[in-house]
């Protein structure tokens, strides 16, 4: 097994508070050692808070024991380098829109107010968008109003 292997298998574990969204696309896979029958992965939360972390880290065990070319896993969780929404991939945007969520938008070394602010609705596309709350049901989410369609929706939050 190689670390592309495993990246396939990781592919395969879908966030806890967005599932349709793989913990690879979402960005926290941040690297991948596989040494004989020994795979080693080191994940990145999205903030040091998640309660979603420990049911990951646990996913991430469970699914590579499962196979048989690994008797050994170790899931660390490091803080060292920060997690920013710009991890995100281009399918992990496609997939946090499938669920009707607003995805965030590429920061590009900084965030303002604006990022906040002015999401397109997920729905229908409209930039006719009005927030509501920055704080959505988690800290990651803002809760937006699009005057065209006029849905309610949450948007992701741009984090760099």
């Amino acid at each position: 097994m190689n670390r592309k292997d495993v990246a396939n298998i990781l592919y395969t574990i879908k966030d806890p508070e967005i599932p349709t969204l793989s913990i690879v696309d979402l960005g926290i896979v941040t690297d991948i050692q596989v040494q004989k029958n020994r795979v080693d992965v080191v994940l990145t939360p999205t903030f040091s808070g998640c309660p979603a972390l420990k049911v990951m880290e646990e996913m991430v065990e469970e699914k590579l024991l499962k196979q048989d070319e690994i008797d050994q896993v170790n899931v660390n969780t490091r803080f060292d380098h920060q997690w920013t929404s710009d991890m995100i991939s281009e399918q992990g945007k496609k997939d946090i829109k499938k669920i009707g969520l607003a995805p965030p938008k590429k920061s590009c070394g900084g965030v303002t107010w604006d990022f906040i602010e002015e999401v397109d609705c997920p729905k229908c596309g409209s930039p006719q968008t009005v927030l509501k709350n920055p704080f959505g049901p988690t800290l990651c989410r803002s809760i937006h109003h699009c005057e065209n369609c006029l849905e309610t929706f949450e948007a992701i939050k741009t984090v760099h």
